[in-house]
C-alpha cells in the first residue's frame, strides 16, 4: 500500500492501486486521467464488439445465431491460414 497525490485537491492519500479508490480529503477518485482513459477504452471495446459483423445479439433468431456461429468459425479458419502464410513468408528469407 502506498500513497498517491490527488489530481483534484493536491493532498496525499493512502492508495492501494485501485483507480476508483476515493481521496480521503475530497472524496473524488484518485485515478484522474488514467481512470478517464480506462472508462473510455472500455466503452470503445464494447462498441467495437457490438459492431462486429458476427456479434450475436439476444434479439437474433435461431437461424441468424447459427449463421453467425458458422461465420465466426470460418473467419477463424481464414485468419489462421493467412497468419500461417505470413509466418511462412517471414521464415523463408531467414
Amino acid at each position: 500500500m502506498g500513497e498517491k497525490k490527488c489530481p483534484h485537491c493536491g493532498n496525499w492519500s493512502a492508495w492501494s492501486g485501485i483507480m476508483t479508490e476515493a481521496c480521503t480529503s475530497c472524496g473524488k477518485p484518485l485515478g484522474g486521467k488514467d481512470l478517464e482513459y480506462h472508462i473510455n477504452r472500455e466503452k470503445d471495446k464494447k462498441t467495437n464488439a457490438e459492431n462486429w459483423i458476427f456479434f450475436i445479439k439476444e434479439s437474433d433468431n435461431a437461424f441468424v445465431k447459427n449463421a453467425k456461429i458458422v461465420g465466426n468459425f470460418f473467419y477463424t479458419i481464414y485468419m489462421t491460414i493467412i497468419t500461417f502464410l505470413v509466418w511462412l513468408i517471414a521464415l523463408l528469407p531467414g
